[in-house]
Order: C-alpha cells, then sequence, then structure tokens
C-alpha cells in the first residue's frame, strides 16, 4: 500500500533461498521457535505475517483462506524454512511503524507496502518484489484526466490513510479527506463523499473489473509514483531477509515470479496498466 499500501505488503511467492551456503530445509524446532538455518520465528512451525485486510489482488480473504500475490511470495519463503505462513490481520499503521514486529505480532510484514526512507527507520526491508505506481479513480463526468483538474475543478479527493499515495497528493497541494482502509475509501467515493481518489493501481483495475464499479466510476489518469514494494522485518534480523531476498531472486529467474504474476494481475512483468 503503497500503504500500495500494500505489499501487502503478505506478498506469497518470492522467498525461497538459492545459492551456496548453509541448508535451510530443516524441520523447525518447536521448543526455540527457531526455523531451518537458526531463523527464529514468533510461532514455531510458522511464518507470521502481519498485513491488512482485504487489498486485493495482493492479500484478501477468498473464503474462509487468505490469498493474493503477497500471499504467494512470502509462501516461497515459509517453504524454503520448512514451515507454513499464517496470516495476521491488522491496522496498516501499526503495520508501517515497526510496532507490529517489534512486539511480536509477526515475522513478516507483506502488505503492498512501498519502501521509502521514512519507513526504512523503523524496518528492515526486503528487496523489492513489485514495482507499483498510483491512480485516480473518478465517477464518470468528472472532466478531469489530472491532479490540477482536480483542483481546478474543485473536485473532493479522498485517499486512504498512512499510504503513500496520500503523502503524494498532498505534495502536490490538495488536502483529501482521509479513509481508514481501501474498502472505506472506495465506498467513499460510491457514497459521494469524495468525487475521486488516489489508490494503487492494481487495486483500481481489480475494482473496475466489477460490472457495479466499471458502469458508474473510470480510472482517469495513473501517476507514474517510482514505488516499489517490500517485505517488512524487524530491524536487524538479517539472516530472514537473506533467505526472503534468494528467494525473490530465484523466483525471477525461474520463471515463478513471472507466473504468480499473471496469476493475480493477467498480465506479464511491465505490461499492468496497458491496454
Amino acid at each position: 500500500m503503497t500503504s500500495l499500501g500494500a505489499l501487502a505488503v503478505g506478498a506469497a511467492c518470492l522467498l525461497s533461498a538459492c545459492g551456496g551456503g548453509s541448508d535451510t530445509s530443516a524441520t523447525t524446532s518447536s521448543s526455540s521457535g527457531a526455523a531451518a538455518g537458526g531463523i527464529k520465528l514468533v510461532h514455531p512451525g510458522k511464518l507470521t505475517t502481519c498485513t491488512n485486510l482485504p487489498y486485493e489482488p495482493f492479500q484478501f480473504k477468498q473464503g474462509d483462506k487468505t490469498v493474493g500475490f503477497d500471499v504467494d511470495i512470502v509462501d516461497l519463503a515459509a517453504k524454503k524454512l520448512g514451515v507454513t505462513q499464517d496470516i495476521v490481520d491488522i491496522d496498516f499503521a501499526v503495520i508501517k511503524s515497526g510496532a507490529a514486529l517489534n512486539a511480536g505480532k509477526c515475522d513478516v510484514a507483506a502488505a503492498g507496502m512501498t519502501i521509502t526512507d521514512e519507513r526504512k527507520k523503523n524496518l528492515l526491508f526486503s528487496d523489492p518484489y513489485f514495482d507499483a505506481t498510483q491512480a485516480l479513480l473518478a465517477k464518470k463526468g468528472t472532466g478531469a484526466k489530472s491532479l490540477d483538474d482536480i483542483k481546478a475543478k474543485g473536485l473532493k479527493l479522498g485517499a486512504q490513510a498512512s499510504t503513500t499515495g496520500l503523502d503524494y497528493v498532498k505534495k502536490a497541494g490538495l488536502n483529501p479527506t482521509e479513509f481508514a482502509d481501501s474498502p472505506k475509501e472506495l465506498l467513499g467515493l460510491q457514497s459521494g463523499q469524495a468525487d475521486v481518489i488516489v489508490q494503487d493501481l492494481p487495486v483500481v483495475l481489480t475494482w473496475l473489473k466489477k460490472p457495479e464499479i466499471a458502469s458508474k466510476f473510470e480510472l482517469i489518469a495513473s501517476l507514474n509514483t517510482g514505488e516499489q514494494y517490500g517485505i517488512g522485518m524487524k530491524k536487524g534480523n538479517d539472516a530472514l531477509a537473506k533467505v526472503i531476498n534468494e528467494e525473490i531472486a530465484k523466483a525471477k529467474s525461474d520463471g515463478t515470479y513471472e507466473k504468480i504474476y499473471v496469476k493475480w494481475f493477467g498480465k506479464k512483468p511491465g505490461e499492468l496498466g496497458t491496454s
């Protein structure tokens, strides 16, 4: 979130260690909570992920199961460690501040979360696993095509709290209404509390797949913010970061990453947002 915001952001499929070195596929230790390679986990036998639901297609409920792009990315690391992923739904502000990780709520944070210098003060980030951008979703007929148009027309803008999208439009001189999460933001648009909202592009594109959304609202602009998502960890957890980074690299080199990407976005990396 660039709350994306996301990333997530659990990203679910980018995490198994490749290359030489110690074998990280050993079983977990129920007494110490240590996983393969001596990596300590909050709960023995589980890689616990903090996320903020729903944030489709990065992480959302499908029946009783949490699924999504982030989930598949993190599952790669869990598999490498010989454990299963357990997902905890928590407020995004608590995730991005590092408080959830520091309090032992989770081992990783995968919530469509953009890597920023400010967040790096509180979190150890993995290598980037998703190139992100923002988008403007508006009710049809506004005639707006940019942030400047929104200003000139006096349109009401909405944004998700604690996100980079919010930060971006504020820096552009706008003062949006803040919504606690992405569903409330969309509801704000639908109820007229906002004429336009800013949100991560993949989330907007997913919303527009729903006929009831596409019939009344439209994507009016993409904002090339140059963001990248990372998986967050507690500062100093370098051993876990090493496994995650190796798995991201391996998935990108062996085609696994592209398969996961196409599964959730319907396009290959670099093609998102193109017709």
